[in-house]
């Protein structure tokens, strides 16, 4: 994330030759830019002030997709259009993805290589062509703040993206207009947002539990250069699982019939209030009856919610 001065051999660099960089987290659940100013890492806000980008995408018509906050709004009324957790799905065939598909209600073709693809209004669409959606109101976003066109972006990614998913990644970028300066790991940027690079030497343990990707690796800092020693995780492993884990449950505890997509869309929607809420509650109450007429109402407590998701705490720590 950094502001690049180029310059000729022999010449000294001038305002218009000046090449502005951003970095860029590309993440499951919310994306965010920034770059250098001052000589400190700021991350851009929208016209309206908000840094963070929900990582959604909306086909519901043919022309024109809809990104972020606007097409979050629209996974209710139109589950198979609105495309939620894309990166989960990046660098996957069909078979691979059928799992996660299926608890999101899309629908799925098989695409170049059998890579998957979402079928929606707006025809047959490729994860790499959603992410290339975020990225592009990313850049946008960057080029309206900074006043300035984008020359390149470091991007991060999950350490324990294989090729496939790191080259999809690369894609989409480039589908944005996005050159792409490197692909950083995420828990390399995790360490180095932290100050670690500041020390000495060391070796630094990176848990990284995301929206939808889960990365555990082991770093070795030895004069300001990190070298990966290990890394592990599961690319569709996170959040995304636990608000699952307490939708399951609401479902079961009020005896609620088997859900629309959209029910179930708004359900979890619900279900990551509930989760966020018990970072500082010790129960919360979800009512089915804002999704179902007549739907019961069930507290979650804080004791629950962790005897739900301990069974994927546990394979983190493994």
């Amino acid at each position: 994330m950094a502001l690049l001065q180029i310059a000729e051999p022999g010449q000294s660099p001038v305002p218009h030759q000046v090449k502005q960089a951003v970095g860029i987290d590309l993440g499951t659940t919310n994306s965010l830019v920034a770059t250098i100013r001052g000589g400190r890492a700021a991350v851009l806000p929208d016209m309206h002030g908000a840094v963070m980008l929900p990582s959604v995408v909306n086909y519901s018509a043919p022309d024109a997709a809809v990104v972020g906050l606007e097409a979050q709004a629209m996974a209710v009324d139109h589950p198979a259009d609105t495309l939620v957790s894309v990166k989960r799905f990046m660098g996957r065939g069909r078979n691979d993805a059928y799992a996660d598909a299926q608890r999101a209600h899309y629908h799925l073709a098989e695409g170049d290589e059998g890579m998957v693809r979402f079928v929606t209004s707006a025809g047959e669409i490729s994860p790499v062509q959603a992410s290339a959606e975020i990225l592009r109101t990313l850049r946008n976003r960057a080029v309206a703040t900074m006043d300035s066109d984008i020359d390149g972006a470091v991007i991060t990614v999950p350490a324990y993206f294989d090729e496939a998913q790191r080259q999809a990644t690369k894609d989409a970028a480039t589908l944005a207009g996005l050159p792409v300066l490197r692909l950083l790991n995420e828990p390399t940027a995790a360490a180095v947002a932290y100050g670690l690079e500041s020390a000495e030497e060391g070796v630094i343990a990176v848990y990284d539990l995301g929206g939808g990707t889960f990365d555990i690796s082991i770093l070795h800092l030895h004069r300001g250069v990190f070298e990966v020693l290990a890394t592990g995780g599961d690319t569709a492993l996170g959040g995304d699982d636990f608000d699952a884990a307490i939708a399951d449950w609401v479902i079961q505890e009020s005896g609620s019939p088997s859900l629309a997509p959209g029910q179930y869309r708004q359900l979890q929607a619900m279900s990551r209030a509930a989760k966020e809420s018990l970072s500082t509650a010790s129960g919360v109450d979800i009512n089915m009856a804002e999704i179902l007429p007549g739907g019961a109402a069930v507290t979650l407590t804080r004791e629950t919610f962790e005897s739900l998701i301990q069974p994927l705490v546990k394979f983190t720590l493994r």
